[in-house]
C-alpha cells in the first residue's frame, strides 16, 4: 500500500449531543470530508496552569489531499474552543480505499 490519506484529529466538548455532533460533522463532509468518526475519551491537560481532566467527543475526519486545507479551515473557524486541537497527518491507506476518499 502506498496510496495516502490525510486524517484530521481534534476535539469538542461532552456538552455537544449527538445530534450537535452529527450536525458539525455533515458540515465536514460538505466541505470535502470523506468519514468521520467520533467517539468519547478523557482528556488530560494543563490549562493556564491548572491541570485539567475532562472527557470530550474525539473526531478523526478522513480526506483527501485536494480537501485537506477546506475542511481545516472550516474545522478551525467553527470549533468551539479558543484554540482547537487541530491535528493533520498522511496515511496509508489501499487504493480502494484512497480512490473513494478522492472521488469527486
Amino acid at each position: 500500500m502506498t496510496s495516502k490519506i490525510w486524517v484530521i484529529k481534534t476535539t469538542l466538548p461532552e456538552s455537544m449531543s449527538e445530534e450537535e455532533i452529527s450536525s458539525f460533522s455533515t458540515k465536514l463532509i460538505e466541505a470535502g470530508a470523506a468519514c468521520i468518526q467520533h467517539h468519547k475519551v478523557t482528556s488530560t491537560y494543563n490549562w493556564e496552569d491548572e491541570m485539567k481532566s475532562e472527557s470530550e467527543w474525539s473526531i478523526q475526519i478522513k480526506v483527501s489531499k485536494n480537501s485537506k486545507q477546506a475542511v481545516a479551515d472550516l474545522l478551525s473557524e467553527s470549533h468551539p474552543y479558543d484554540i482547537p486541537q487541530i491535528i493533520m497527518k498522511k496515511w496509508e491507506a489501499s487504493d480502494d480505499y484512497l480512490n473513494w476518499i478522492t472521488k469527486d
